[in-house]
This record gives structure tokens, sequence and C-alpha cells, in this order.
């Protein structure tokens, strides 16, 4: 298998909770009061059944109902539903044939059963029966484990086509004929079956995944002729892990004393490998079975259970994978588990894998765990040639590797030390609630794990970093056992409230969990907080409480050190004031809150002492500012070189739309690219590590800002920045050569040496849905393993993370509908291209540009004037509207006035309008676009001579000579001001581009 089938090979998880459908809950058991009491009221059936039954993650075991006779049943069965009957003969065994025949006819799909103590007189009477009316008869000596064996044998029946042929559950044939032998038989079989299937369930990585794996145990089947089973296996000849047969049986309906001979020969015809164990009480029969390379067994053996059950695990595969020498079948040591196998594979001897994969005992050990995908795959490659086994052990152990991550991928494993390793993704440490980061998390594996292009999307993985959540109930416990609430909920200042949070001790069990961990984890670790109220679906929790980055270090006790008074920090700032007033604020209340804290890999490298991913961004899956082309439903991302930190800071990110990744206005002019780009990045600092300070309240203080111009010219910004040549006055698109380095991601998003925006577009596409609603995302990348290898066509690309997903808080009962259908001649401004979401409020004043007073030659003149007005406003901490003709802030006095941002910054609504001699194509903004989109200021194109169609509604209105007949507060040669009583009411639909201002 090539490199590329492997990585186009998708494992199929196996839905362990779609088999076993079909169960058997209420028996009818048609028996004597005493053959009754016998069965049901010993004690040991019942509690078999019981212990079985919630192994498998069943809520009831089957329920048992009693009748004396077949007619008293009947009676039962008219007024209550069964799954089975079970008769048990008295004195008069037809009676129970005949009555068994009526039931049969009057419920067709009904399995009757008959059990009948065995002894010569009993067999000479069934003899004679007609048997058409049951399914089985069983030889009942009150074994308990026999009751356990006929349920599981016909529930393996009930569902054999769904499971087997379906999902690939494997099956054992066993071929008997005598009623009392394979009374005998089947409970030995089940037990071992059940016991195997106990063991391999603990590779499922919670208890509710082990539950359910257990139902992926190989199914028996009963065939008691040849025909029957040549029909069964002809059947499930794909999935049957191997043969239990007699010798002497029903062939062309009459008794072959070699029919199990015969059915072996032709058996091994078909399948060369399959194991048979066959048993028969004339040992001259051996040598045949030895010749046929079976397992013979001797029936009048007195340790038969035991020889049975040694060959079944020898055989099937169940137990411990034994590797041999195939020269002398000694054991050169043991495989456990899959994780061992992928430990050892290397170490297994050429000729020993040669010959155990010759015989496929690789893949039915793994059939008999229930690996289904990977069994399949191992099964059908022919391993040829003793020099090809370097090639099958990186194939095997490629494939493990592939198979594990599938596994992990989606589900909250619980955090096992010796099971932790690098291929493990997301485990809990506890057992409460993961708190709303560490479920958002959770979702976004398991969005990835339904998606696998995710694995190679365009030469990138999509994944997230390794995780380790402390569930809310270590919090519990911390504050419990430290008693801490006093100190928490009292005003102390937040440093004090700190202080004695790193004095308490966690659980001692947790800081063995983390050193394991940091044995697996090489990179430093975010310790994040994860509470129940952060990213819940309606309360905006996102960024109250700390994030600490903790360097990695060598020492593991320093680790240990580092890790731990991070986790109390993050605990410790649920308590802070801030936390405090944003819980009043938002009507929370702050003892309900309870904090899970994640450890997660930190994405990036090391550069001179700094550690940094590539880049970090936010997207959204709704932009309310869309440009040119761009609609809201496009979406819209933020990215920026280094750690994320610095975009939830306010720094200058780079924005674009994932589906118009060409279209970035920060790069689309020279002066643009220099002054609206990101010259300072942030990076954690290594040295810290190092250094013996005490964990602050600042969850930045180890966060260092670094020049982007310093790192750009270590090489470590290639792709991301470009140079910016001062001789040529242009920027090129490459990181060498003199001059300024700008960030503008151009060999990212316009030359496409990493797919950013398709996989940006991919995740809230794919997160919108699977949320079924917006939502936000935040995510980091590291370009390249190798610089040399990237470009359009490279395999290998790099890694992208996604780091979160939440639902973008509801804001659309911030729109009011009514207030955006109010009438057009109740309002002052309607724009049909407006920027922005949502109701503004508190606005009680308009500032506008005089039209009939405007000349484009006065631009400068009034720009001054507007700064000063501004500078008013942010004195009083006012707001306003700003209106007027052309393009604001354009530089070009003859477009627009030339005002830049901090002159109008105090302003809620920007309008563009328009004159009928000065049309100037509109700007929607552009000029202070980072402004509009960080501070959420509207702004509106009104342009009122555009034509419409007859019977179009008025898409632009401003009714200046409303403004004009208020008297001013402030009146220029050039601008007015009216303040009204009452704020205005305005209203902005981001998702259609519409906006109105009524008038008071």
């Amino acid at each position: 298998m090539t490199d590329d089938a492997l990585s186009q090979l998708y494992f199929k998880d196996t839905a362990f909770q779609n088999l076993m459908q079909k169960r058997i809950f209420n028996v009818l058991l048609i028996a004597s009061a005493y053959d009754a009491f016998m069965m049901e009221e010993d004690g040991r059936v019942e509690e078999q059944l019981y212990f079985e039954y919630t192994a498998l993650n069943l809520s009831s075991p089957p329920r048992v109902t009693r009748a004396l006779n077949s007619t008293e049943a009947m009676e039962i069965m008219k007024v209550k539903s069964f799954d089975l009957v079970i008769m048990m003969p008295g004195n008069d065994v037809s009676e129970t044939f005949s009555g068994a025949r009526r039931i049969r006819e009057a419920y067709p799909d009904m399995p009757i059963i008959v059990l009948t103590p065995f002894s010569k007189e009993v067999s000479r009477r069934l003899a004679n029966e007609d048997f058409s009316g049951i399914d089985y008869v069983f030889s009942w000596l009150g074994n308990v484990d026999l009751l356990l064996a006929i349920i599981k044998l016909l529930e393996d029946k009930m569902n054999a086509d769904a499971d087997i042929n379906g999902v690939g559950v494997q099956m054992i044939l066993l071929v008997e004929d005598s009623v009392r032998f394979y009374s005998s038989v089947l409970p030995i079989v089940y037990k071992f079956i059940l016991k195997q299937s106990r063991e391999f369930s603990t590779e499922a990585l919670n208890e509710h995944e082990q539950m359910l794996r257990m139902r992926g145990r190989p199914k028996v089947m009963l065939a008691r002729d040849y025909e029957e089973a040549i029909t069964l296996y002809e059947r499930y000849s794909n999935h049957i892990l191997g043969v239990i047969s007699d010798v002497s049986f029903m062939r062309e309906g009459k008794k072959d004393p070699k029919a199990g001979i015969r059915l072996a020969k032709e058996l091994r015809s078909r399948d060369p490998y399959l194991p048979m164990i066959i048993e028969s009480s004339e040992n001259e029969n051996a040598h045949d079975v030895i010749e046929l390379g079976g397992t013979f067994i001797d029936k009048n053996s007195k340790k038969f259970p035991v020889d049975l059950g040694k060959a079944i695990i020898n055989n099937f595969g169940f137990g411990d994978f034994v590797i041999r020498n195939p020269e002398t079948g000694e054991e050169i040591f043991r495989i456990k588990s899959l994780k061992d196998l992928q430990k050892n594979i290397f170490n297994i001897p050429a000729e020993a894998l040669y010959w155990h994969a010759s015989f496929n005992d690789i893949s039915r050990w793994l059939y008999s765990r229930a690996m289904f995908p990977i069994a399949e795959v191992i099964k059908h490659h022919r391993f040829r040639d003793l020099k090809d086994a370097p090639q099958v052990r990186q194939l095997f152990f490629d494939l493990i590797v592939k198979y594990r991550k599938m596994k992990n991928r989606g589900v909250v494993a619980i955090f096992q030390k010796d099971r932790f390793d690098h291929y493990s993704n997301f485990a809990r440490i506890g057992q409460g609630s993961l708190g709303g980061k560490g479920r958002g998390l959770a979702f976004i594996d398991s969005i990835i794990k339904k998606n696998p292009i995710c694995d190679n999307f365009d030469g990138i993985s999509i994944t997230i970093p390794r995780t380790v959540v402390l569930c809310t109930d270590i919090f519990d416990e911390f504050m419990e056992s430290n008693r801490l609430y006093p100190i928490a909920l009292s005003d102390a200042p937040d440093e004090e409230i700190l202080r004695h949070f790193l004095e308490g001790k966690l659980p001692r069990r947790i800081k063995d969990d983390l050193l394991a961990l940091f044995e697996v984890v090489d990179t430093p670790i975010a310790v994040r907080s994860s509470s129940l109220l952060e990213d819940s679906h309606y309360q905006p929790f996102a960024g109250i409480y700390s994030t600490y980055m903790v360097p990695k270090s060598s020492d593991p006790q320093r680790m240990l050190k580092m890790v731990t008074d991070a986790i109390k920090g993050v605990y410790a700032s649920v308590f802070y004031a801030d936390s405090k007033a944003y819980m009043t604020a938002t009507s929370n209340i702050i003892d309900q809150e309870k904090m899970a804290v994640i450890l997660q890999e930190v994405v990036g490298k090391e550069v001179d002492g700094y550690y940094f991913p590539s880049f970090s961004g936010v997207g959204r899956s709704l932009n309310y500012y869309p440009l040119n082309d761009e609609k809201p439903e496009d979406g819209v991302a933020e990215i920026a070189v280094g750690l994320g930190k610095y975009i939830v800071d306010g720094g200058l990110s780079l924005r674009f739309s994932p589906r118009h990744p060409d279209n970035v206005l920060q790069t689309s002019e020279l002066s643009l690219a220099l002054r609206d780009t990101q010259t300072r990045m942030y990076a954690l600092d290594m040295k810290s590590a190092q250094s013996d300070s005490n964990l602050i309240v600042d969850d930045g203080y180890n966060v260092a800002k670094v020049r982007v111009q310093d790192l750009a010219e270590k090489g470590a910004l290639r792709y991301m920045v470009s140079t910016f040549d001062f001789r040529d006055n242009v920027i090129r698109d490459s990181d060498s050569g003199e001059g300024r380095k700008v960030v503008t991601f151009n060999n990212v998003l316009k030359h496409k040496v990493y797919p950013l925006a398709e996989a940006v577009d991919f995740m809230l596409t794919t997160g919108q849905k699977e949320m079924q609603r917006p939502v936000e995302i935040e995510f980091a990348g590291i370009i390249g393993p190798d610089s040399k290898m990237i470009g359009p066509g490279a395999k290998n690309k790099g890694r992208l993370y996604w780091l979160q997903i939440r639902p973008i808080v509801d804001r659309k009962e911030t729109v009011d509908e009514a207030l955006m259908a109010t009438p057009d001649e109740r309002l002052l401004l309607k724009s049909g291209t407006a920027l922005g979401h949502g109701n503004i409020e508190g606005v009680k004043t308009v500032v506008y540009v005089r039209p009939e007073k405007f000349s484009s030659s006065n631009n400068s003149l009034i720009a001054r004037e507007i700064e000063k007005i501004n500078r008013d406003f942010l004195n009083r901490e006012e707001r306003y509207v700003l209106i007027g003709p052309g393009r604001w802030g354009s530089s070009d006095t003859s477009l627009g006035i030339p005002v830049k941002w901090p002159a109008i910054s105090a302003a809620r609504l920007i309008v563009e309008s328009s004159l009928p001699s000065y049309r100037i194509e509109p700007s929607q903004g552009t000029h202070f676009f980072q402004n509009l989109t960080s501070f959420g200021v509207a702004y509106f194109t009104i342009d009122t001579n555009a034509r419409r169609k007859e019977g179009e509604p008025v898409t632009a209105l401003y009714d200046v000579d409303f403004l004009n007949s208020q008297p001013a507060v402030y009146e220029s040669d050039f601008i007015r001001i009216v303040t009204f009583d009452t704020p205005l009411a305005i209203g902005v639909n981001g998702l259609k581009g519409t906006g109105v201002v009524l008038k008071p």
C-alpha cells in the first residue's frame, strides 16, 4: 500500500450502538411448578443474567413469566407480548410438542425452545417427535450458564445479517447434532467470548464506549447438519472467525460418520486459512484433522471443557497475541493490546511476522477484539515475500496509528497514565463537567471525525491540539479541601485572592497525571479557563477569565510547579473583581460558577527563545461589514502572526472574507498596507521557564511583544510577510531583501501556498451546519514542516489547529423588525447599502455638512472643523451621527472630506450622502474599515440620485429639509449640529445591508 493510498484510507468507525438491535426481553416459561421454581427462583440464573445485561449496558435483563401448560400460555400471549418461549416437558412429551405447533401457528416468528432433562428414556421419546414447531432442543442439567447461552444464541441469530454482513462482526460456526453435546459446548464457547469481550472492551476510551464495544463480540451460529453448515458458511463467509465441528452428523438426510471431515475439506478448499477445531469420540479421526491443519479434541476426555477453551484461545485470536518462532513453535513474546502491538511491531522477527501474516493471525486477533476496520485492511493485504518485511512493519504501524487517531477523535477519553501517548487526542481527569470551552473542543473533535478530509485538506491537517481537561469536580474538591470560599467571595483585592489560591493544594492524584502528561506533550502548555458559563449559547462569557501560557521546562518538577500554579491562577480568576462585576451585569450568581481547566499543547515553534504559531485567527460565519462582492453569509476572518492574544487585545489584524481571499482591503493600496498592518506580535518568552518569578494576576506576564521586523529577518515569518522596496516604492511578496517587512499574508491568500481561506471557510460552514446557528471560531496554524516543500502542489504544507467554536451571541432580537419597516415619511435616513448590525442606542445628535453651502474646495477646512467638534464630543463622552457628501477619509479632497479616524472617533453612525452635482463612487467606509469593525460603528451609503425602476421601493432617503427646519445648537458656514430631546431610533440589519434612522 502506497503512502497516497494510506493517506486516502478512511477508517469508518464502527457504530457499536447500532449492533444487537434485536433483543430478548420477555420470556414465557411453560413448565410445571417444580421445574419453574428450580429454574427461576434458584437465583443464580437471575444473577447471571443481570450481570451480563448490565455489562452490555442494557437496563433490563429478560423477565420470565410462568405458565403451567400451552393452553394457559396461549391465553397469556393474547394480552402480553413475548420474545421467546421456553417449554419444559412434563410426563407427556407429545403434549409439549403439539402445544409448540399450536403456538407456532398463532405466532409464526416466535422463537420456541424445548428444555428437557437428559436421559436415555427422554432421548428415546424425543426420537419419535415432530420437531417442526420448535427451533432448538436443549438438554437441561441445571447448568445456570445454559440459559444465558440460549438467549445469546437466539439474539445472535436475530441480529446476524445486520451485524455480521453489515458491520463486519465475526462469527463462530458450531456444527453439532447431539443435543446433549451442544448444550454443554455452547455455554463454554459463550463464556470465553464474553470474557474476551470484557477484556477487549478496555481498549475503549471511557465507560460508555466500553459498554457499547462489548456488542462487537463474535456471534455464534449453530448448524445441526452438513447442509445447514454450508448454508451458514456461504451466507457469512467473509466474516468467519473459525469453525467448531463434530465429525459424525447428518448429510444428505443420512447419518454420515465422516461428515465433519468432508465439511472441513470443503471449507479448507474455499479458505485455506480458516481455523478449525474438530471434536470426535473416535480417536482415529485425529489423523485426518491434523492433515487438514485443524485442531483435534477428544470428546471423551475428562478435561474436554479445558481442551476446548485452550483450542479457542489458540485458534480464534482470543486473549494475548502470542508471537511464535515459526520453526520451533516457541513463544517469543506476547502482545496484550493494540498500543502494545504498535510499540512492538518493529521487534517482531521478519520470519515470525511473515508466518503470522500468512495465516491471517494478526487480522484474526484484531477481529476477535472488534477492531473491524483495521482488521479488514490487514486481512486483505498480501505479504508475499520475506524481504518485504520492513515495508509491511511500517504499513502495519501506520495503519495502527491512523486507526488509533480515528478512535481517539470525537471521544472524551478517561485520562490513564499508561494509555495517554502521542496519538491520544482528548482526555479528561475527573467526573464533572468539561465546561464551555471543553465542550466546544470535544464538539470540534467530533466534527473533525465526521469529516475525513481534515486529515489531508489540500496538504494540511485540521485537528485540535492535544488536550486534557480537569473537570469541574476537581475545582470543587480544591475549593472545599482548602476552605477557599470565604476569601474568594470576599471583596479582597485580586492579588490577595491569588495568593490564597496559590497556597492551596491540588489533589495528589492530579500531580501524578500531570507528570505523565509532560512526558507526552513536549511543547509549552496553555492553561485555559473552561467555566460552566463560558461559551454557553446565550451568554458572551468569552475572555473573562485567565489563560496562562507555561513554557516547556526540561525539569518535570519545575514544570509541575508552573502548571499547578497556573491551574490555581485560573481558578482564582473566577473570583477577581472584574469577574464579579461581570457576573452581576449578566445576572449570574458567582457561587453557581464552576471552573474546568483545559491543559493544551501550545501551537507553534521556537525561534531565538520565543515560541509562537505561524499565525492565529478568529472567524465568524456572519460578516456584518461586507465589501464589494462579499455577502454577509460568506463569513469573515481576522489573522495575525504570532499568538492570538494580539487579536484579543485589539491589535492590527488582517481582515478577509474566506470566500474572497484576494479582496483584502488593507493590502489593496500601498499606503493602507504600510499603515494598517501589524508591526508587533506576541510570543511566549521561553526564558521565563528558567526564572523563579511567581505567577501574578496578569496572565500575559510571560508573553513578549516582539517586533515583526526582527523575527521576519530571521526567516521565521516566511510566506506571511512581504517586503517594502522603498527604492521602487512597491511591496514584493517575499521575505527576502532589504526593507520593511509588511504582514500581508499575500503568499497564503493570493498565491495559495497554504489553503487557509478554504480551510477557514470549511470550518465556518461545517461548524454553522453542525451547531445549526451562526458561529465564531478560533484557530492557529503552522506553515510548513520544511519551507522548501511548500507550494500549491505540496503534500505537507503544515497544520491548522481548530481551537474553539461557540455560537455568535444571538443578536437577532436587537434588530427591531418593526423599526426597520417604518414608512418612509417617518424616516430621516434610509440606506440600502449599510454596514453593521443591531440597534444603536443613546444617540441624540446629528452633525451634518450643509449641502447647499458645500464645495469640494472647502473640504480641508471642513475636516479641521469636524476634528474640533469631535474633540468636544469625546470630552463630554457623547456620541453622534455624522452625515456628509462624498467619501469620508479620502486623501483626495476632490472625492471627499479628508478626515482621519481620530477626528470622527465619537461618531456611532457615519453616512456618505450624494449631491446632484457631486456624485462619487461610494467607498463603504474603506478608509476606516479596521475601526468600523473594531468599534462596531455603522456606515450608510445614501445615493438619492440612483435610478430605480417604476414600482421598486425607495432604498435611499435623506430628509435634509427636516434637519434644516430644526433649531441648531451649532452652525457655521459648512456644518450644522442638531440635538433632539430624545435619542434617535437607529437600526441596521447587517444580513440585508439595510439601515434606517427615524425622525424623533
